[in-house]
């Protein structure tokens, strides 16, 4: 299994734009699912009056969703191509699910970007591309689906437009493009709707698919002659493995807990920094219990240690169920995760109805948790594109505004600086299901 370096993947996007269904087919096309065991959910979904769902119930077991015919939870789901293996979160694009798709993204090394031919951009995949440049997903695949549509027809000129709708709003929210004299590379170059100027990405990469009729997933499509640009499986290979931050402290973020017959308590989540030995003593954050490593399990397979980016179940020695839930953080008990009395942090407002004042207490999803905290100061208005002091204590922040704030937190809440570690040093503020603004933590005052 170690054999092949492993990738964690996103799968974002608008609700009905065609991600559960792409990666239904990436699962069947790479032969995770056999042909057989689709047509059974084939007959399934037509019986049930969801004709085309087939693919999307791969990832959506839960039978609610499979009714409603939305991705609710973040699943996990493994697959391999001949360079690596990767894991799959197929996260939800449903407004609702926003905060499941922020603990999916944030376990992410690569992302795609699962934007309909037919519909176009929507409200979602706008958000979905903010958070994504928030939680610092850098690797982009930007997978325009449903190509086969009537109302499309495999036509160049829409894959064009969407592309360059798309490109114009990653470069919007900050993604790096530089200016070219032409579009040299179909893949990575677009032309910016507001200038009306060409760019290309280094990391983004633009492809036309259609993943219900499976064209250009795992081989060219016949349907595309016009596509000279690499098919999915080729495209996500060229992801790179991120540096694997393994020299760093434990710090696992726990993202559920099971009880197994036979075996016990068991959390589940990934390994973001430092490296998680059988036999290590661990110490739970915020509650503050002690425990030591019986065994370590992946993809249903023991393993001695786990590394950075592996999704794992461990069953802990001395920890009960009542000890430990979501959003809390194992850590070595010689370098515990850090428990936050308050935080200095910089946010960007996206998304506000009216502005942000002191006292203002919204949900903040890091890592794993959600909590709610205090604006207990607003210290500084910063210009975003220099980072220079527009204007000290300002009285309100609106959206588009950045800022540096200082945070309560109402309940213990483990958080990190982004400098020490930055996977849970970023995070995202929601409130009335929208995601208000996102922000990185640069300072934090301790509880004792």
């Amino acid at each position: 299994m170690a054999n092949k370096p492993h990738l964690n993947i996103v799968f974002i996007g608008h609700v009905d734009h065609g991600k559960s269904t792409t990666v239904g087919r990436l699962l069947v096309d790479t032969g995770v699912i056999r042909k057989e065991e689709i047509e059974k959910y084939r007959q399934e979904a037509e019986a049930k009056g969801k004709a085309t769902f087939e693919f999307a119930w791969v990832m959506d077991r839960l039978k609610e969703e499979r009714e409603r015919g939305v991705t609710i939870d973040v699943a996990h789901k493994r697959f391999d191509t001949d360079k690596y293996y990767f894991t799959i979160i197929d996260a939800p694009g449903h407004r609702d699910f926003v905060k499941n798709m922020i603990t999916g993204t944030s376990q992410a090394d690569g992302a795609v970007i699962v934007c309909s031919a037919a519909e176009g951009v929507q409200e979602q995949t706008k958000e979905h591309i903010f958070l994504s440049r928030t939680l610092g997903v850098g690797q982009l695949i930007v997978a325009v689906n449903k190509m086969d549509r009537n109302e499309v027809k495999y036509s160049e000129t829409r894959f064009k437009e969407i592309k360059n709708e798309v490109g114009s709003l990653l470069l919007g929210v900050g993604f790096k493009a530089e200016q070219v004299p032409s579009e040299t590379d179909p893949v990575k170059c677009f032309t910016d709707k507001k200038s009306g100027k060409i760019y290309k990405f280094s990391q983004i990469q633009f492809l036309p698919i259609s993943a219900f009729a499976d064209d250009n997933i795992d081989k060219p499509s016949p349907n595309m002659p016009w596509w000279k640009g690499p098919t999915l499986i080729t495209a996500l290979n060229t992801f790179e493995v991120p540096s694997k931050p393994s020299d760093k402290a434990l710090r696992l973020p726990v993202q559920d807990v099971y009880t197994i017959t036979g075996i016990g308590t068991v959390p589940v989540g990934r390994v973001e920094t430092g490296k998680l030995k059988v036999g290590d003593a661990i110490i739970v954050m915020p509650s503050g219990k002690v425990g030591e490593v019986k065994s370590i399990e992946m993809h249903h397979e023991q393993m001695q240690e786990a590394l950075p980016g592996d999704n794992v179940g461990i069953n802990i020695r001395g920890i009960n169920k009542e000890d430990m839930k979501r959003g809390d953080v194992i850590g070595p008990k010689s370098n515990p995760p850090t428990v936050a009395k308050s935080f200095t942090a910089q946010i960007m407002v996206l998304n506000h109805p009216s502005v942000i004042t002191i006292g203002y207490a919204p949900v903040l999803h890091c890592h794993t948790a959600q909590v709610t905290c205090e604006f207990a100061e607003l210290l500084e208005r910063i210009d975003p594109k220099t980072g220079k002091v527009e204007e000290a204590n300002p009285k309100t922040l609106k959206t588009g505004d950045a800022a540096k704030v200082k945070l309560v937190p109402k309940k213990p809440f483990v958080i990190e600086k982004l400098k020490d570690f930055a996977q849970l040093g970023r995070f995202a503020i929601r409130d009335s299901g929208q995601t208000v603004a996102a922000g990185v933590v640069i300072d934090i005052e301790k509880k004792e």
